[in-house]
């Protein structure tokens, strides 16, 4: 028994072992600034956090377009063949971590899968329509100098119409993820929008999608 109990414990204390990596991981607390930062703890990996100071602009420093030349948060460097890489944008971000560190596919699929790329087809609509959108509408409705009723309109309606569209989709998978019966990228990619919005002034946008 006592064997047994030990046998056990060891098993348990590996599977809490975070895999070491030279991943450093430039963010701060946005819907795009989350997701690495959720996917890496799902992929139980060990890496570095430097949280970038928006209200500075320290996205915006030199040192910081030498990492991403757009200025924009998240970004991360890695370690690949003995020379330091860096990638940015969000959505390549998923891409680059479940490609060289998901092996089994925990949260992703086998490349080249009907799955693979359902899933990357949800990645590609949050990351070119929904986060656009929302981030409109929440700049014309919240920080916009000035009231302009046609830029609100514009973004929330279609902000509305994007959430419609996963509403609907979501109510057609009997998982109630977006592909499969498990997390992915795509989930993790389209959550802290979700959440965003359900916390902001674009809360009627998404009442029926996340109920």
């Amino acid at each position: 028994m006592t064997s047994r109990i030990t046998q056990l414990g060891k098993q348990l204390f590996t599977m809490a072992q975070k895999t070491k990596t030279d991943i450093t991981l430039y963010t701060t607390n946005t819907p795009n600034g989350i997701k690495p930062s959720i996917l890496l703890e799902e992929l139980n990996l060990e890496y570095k956090v430097y949280p970038i100071k928006m209200t500075e602009n320290e996205q915006k420093e030199e040192w910081f377009l030498k990492i991403n030349p757009n200025g924009r948060i998240p970004a991360l460097t890695d370690t690949l063949d003995g020379k330091q890489i860096r990638v940015f944008e969000s959505g390549a971000m998923l891409q680059y971590l479940v490609d060289r560190y998901d092996k089994d596919h925990k949260l992703s699929f086998p490349h080249g899968s009907a799955e693979h790329w359902e899933m990357t087809s949800w990645l590609m609509w949050q990351m070119g329509g929904l986060g656009p959108m929302q981030g409109q509408a929440n700049h014309f409705k919240r920080y916009a100098p000035e009231k302009i009723e046609y830029g609100i309109n514009r973004y929330t309606n279609e902000t509305r119409r994007l959430y419609r569209t996963l509403d609907t989709h979501l109510a057609q998978t009997e998982s109630g993820y977006i592909v499969g019966d498990k997390v992915t990228i795509a989930d993790i990619s389209i959550w802290g929008w979700v959440s965003s919005a359900s916390k902001s002034s674009l809360s009627s946008c998404v009442t029926t999608t996340v109920s």
